[in-house]
């Protein structure tokens, strides 16, 4: 397979996505001949900053895998690490493609808007020789793993929200109700719904001394900054009411500590919880890809995480993410989303008026009964997944891979888990990655329970 006259093979081919064209095998090949020095920094709230050295061929023939190879680089440090400002440090030929590319009617205009959202800032693309580039500034902390006193843990996935009731550690309640949040536009669905969590998982305590909250999307200070949970919420109406939402609903049950926290670190957080190691990659496969990371000190980095907008796929005929309109994203390879598309390459029908979520419902009846087309459909994610963690352990430092959400649920997630492993041995076998699939209860409640120890109470 070839991709801006990059030539790409590999061993493991997903069998019912037979053009998936690996980044890491792109990346790999691509490497091969590039010599020319090259330095990406992405800076974020409070000056931190992210710095990645690379390199590039810098001819003229190469023109464009470079320019294709950077920008793919670009939009996964903008989406893993986060950021308002890019500096390319060492080709300005390669700067001025980024710059027209992450520009308000480029390319990335989504990308462009929303970094500039999030952080409140104008964002922009700058250059600068490679000997001056920034120096990397970074920051974590601890987060979590209190579990003193009656709380409440609350996990906001995209169609079912969970929540359990944990007094000094111990699960006393739990539950997982069917929801639609991202089809509902007035953020009072939103609210009310979340209260009633709420206040089922009080009446199962003597009190309440502090709720957690693990919601998909990106959190300062414990505000909505992006969900896709509110994707139908009208602007206004989400500045009203959705940026402070979680602090409303926690008035509600009383003057607590809350915190809230992007859904894939408390993931990742439940992960290290259970391993008593840090080095933690948390990937939740649910409505999207959620993913967090708990670094090698057991802290959490700030970074967004966001992967399910990161490229996985080279391939130029990659499915498109309808949310951002880029291709070859997380969102349709390790999601229920990914689940559906592979179902429809292999000729399978759903009936007509079924939901996504119903939809993997269905497969993963299949699958339980070892119908061959739906193991071959979770074996092709494992595949995805077996070429895509050796591209991520780029960015993150992994001892360890957690994997949650319901479509890992079944037979299904043990099928792909075991072909991830396989394509790890076979192809990358200097990457030594302990896999974790907690048992059915952990998969499906784990976030809650997990979020439920965010929150420090006041003594």
């Amino acid at each position: 397979m070839n991709r801006c006259g990059i030539e790409v093979s590999y061993k493991n081919v997903p069998k019912l996505d037979p053009q998936f064209i690996p980044m890491e095998q792109f990346t790999r090949a691509y490497l091969k001949g590039a010599k020319q020095p090259l330095a990406i920094a992405v800076e974020r709230e409070s000056g931190y900053t992210s710095v990645y050295d690379t390199f590039i061929h810098g001819t003229p023939e190469m023109q464009q895998a470079d320019f294709y190879y950077v920008e793919r680089l670009v939009k996964f440090l903008l989406w893993a690490r986060g950021g308002f400002k890019v500096t390319i440090c060492g080709s300005k030929e390669v700067y001025e493609y980024i710059k027209k590319v992450y520009s308000a009617d480029g390319e990335r205009a989504f990308d462009y808007k929303t970094m500039s959202d999030v952080y409140e800032k104008p964002f922009e693309v700058l250059y600068l020789p490679y000997e001056q580039k920034p120096a990397e500034n970074e920051s974590s902390k601890s987060l979590g793993g209190h579990f003193d006193g009656c709380r409440i843990g609350f996990d906001a996935g995209g169609s079912d929200r969970k929540v359990s009731a944990v007094i000094d550690g111990e699960v006393v309640y739990s539950e997982e109700v069917v929801w639609h949040p991202k089809v509902n536009s007035d953020p009072d669905y939103h609210f009310n719904e979340i209260v009633a969590a709420f206040k089922t998982a009080a009446s199962k305590m003597p009190r309440v001394d502090a709720i957690g909250i693990s919601s998909a999307g990106i959190y300062v200070n414990n505000r909505t900054m992006l969900a896709s949970l509110f994707i139908k919420v009208p602007k206004d109406l989400f500045d009203a009411k959705v940026k402070d939402i979680y602090e409303r609903a926690c008035r509600e049950i009383g003057d607590v500590p809350f915190v809230v926290a992007n859904d894939g670190d408390v993931t990742a957080l439940a992960g290290a919880m259970e391993l008593k190691d840090t080095g933690v990659l948390g990937i939740a496969m649910g409505t999207s890809e959620a993913v967090g990371y708990v670094d090698i000190k057991g802290n959490v980095t700030g970074w967004l995480n966001e992967l399910a907008f990161a490229p996985v796929d080279a391939h130029p005929d990659a499915m498109e993410d309808e949310w951002s309109g880029d291709i070859g994203c997380g969102v349709k390879y390790f999601s229920q989303d990914g689940v559906v598309k592979l179902a429809g390459n292999a000729g399978l029908t759903f009936g007509e008026n079924l939901t996504q979520a119903e939809k993997l419902k269905e497969v993963q009846k299949l699958a339980e009964q070892d119908d061959p087309v739906a193991l071959d459909i979770y074996d092709s994610i494992g595949c995805y997944l077996g070429h895509t963690l050796p591209f991520y352990a780029r960015f993150y430092n992994i001892k360890n891979l957690l994997l949650l959400g319901r479509v890992t649920s079944g037979k299904g997630g043990e099928r792909m888990l075991e072909r991830c492993k396989q394509v790890l041995k076979e192809e990358y076998p200097e990457l030594n990655i302990n896999i974790l699939l907690p048992d059915e209860k952990s998969r499906r409640v784990g976030q809650s329970v997990a979020a439920a120890g965010l929150p420090e109470i006041r003594k």
